[in-house]
């Protein structure tokens, strides 16, 4: 069975490309260069799509520094240190609203780019690693998202109306942040060279600071 797998080079995506593997799918992985000021994933994205096993890896380029509205495209400040990694601070309530690192309408605009390479290779599962656990508050990380998603992708692509569009796999869904980790133990992903840094130096160095790196290190700690 063919898979288009979103890889953005982080440990997540990681994750879900080597299980797909070990559920013996042929992996054709996808990553976006969308001006991201963590540019450096990119790199961590195609050494583990080969490194992993993908048949293929496409880079796509959309530039959304056009729109900007988040600390990852604009010039607008990462926050850093707060208090567990899920965009609060000391005494924000658990609701906090959506943190300024949501990109708008990123995972919708690469989910349709997905759409369009399953149909060119006919591939029957879409691949990727949303998370509604531990995911900072982004609304398209959802399982209600994807399925809203999927119900589009059936009324919008050839395969789709033929009856044999692609399925949505989100498998890391309903996982903690540790168990994701202790997934990847299991599935002998290279953990030291995934990266999940908002704000790394000019040489790449993770900040250790934001909310992506305080999540990262708890998790990778606790399990």
């Amino acid at each position: 069975m063919k898979a288009v797998v979103l890889l953005s080079g982080g440990l997540d995506s990681a994750t879900v490309l080597a299980w797909a593997r070990a559920e013996g799918r042929e992996c054709f992985a996808l990553s976006f260069d969308y001006g991201q000021r963590h540019r450096v994933e990119l790199e961590r994205a195609a050494e583990l799509a080969e490194s992993l096993g993908a048949r293929e890896h496409r880079v796509l380029s959309i530039d959304l520094r056009a729109f900007g509205g988040s600390a990852l495209t604009d010039d607008i400040a990462v926050p850093k240190d707060r208090v567990d990694g899920h965009g609060r601070t000391a005494g924000e309530p658990a609701e906090a609203s959506i943190p300024i690192t949501y990109v708008p309408a990123r995972n919708t605009i690469f989910l349709s780019f997905a759409m369009a390479y399953a149909e060119v290779r006919a591939a029957e599962e879409i691949w990727l690693g949303i998370n509604a656990i531990d995911y900072s508050g982004y609304p398209d990380c959802r399982p209600e998202y994807l399925a809203a998603f999927q119900r589009m992708s059936d009324l919008a692509t050839k395969a789709g109306v033929e009856g044999h569009g692609p399925r949505f796999v989100s498998p890391l869904a309903e996982l903690g942040k540790i168990d994701i980790v202790r997934k990847a133990r299991a599935l002998d992903v290279p953990i030291e060279r995934t990266f999940s840094c908002y704000d790394p130096d000019e040489g790449g160095t993770p900040c250790g600071r934001c909310d992506s790196c305080i999540l990262r290190q708890a998790a990778i700690a606790e399990a």
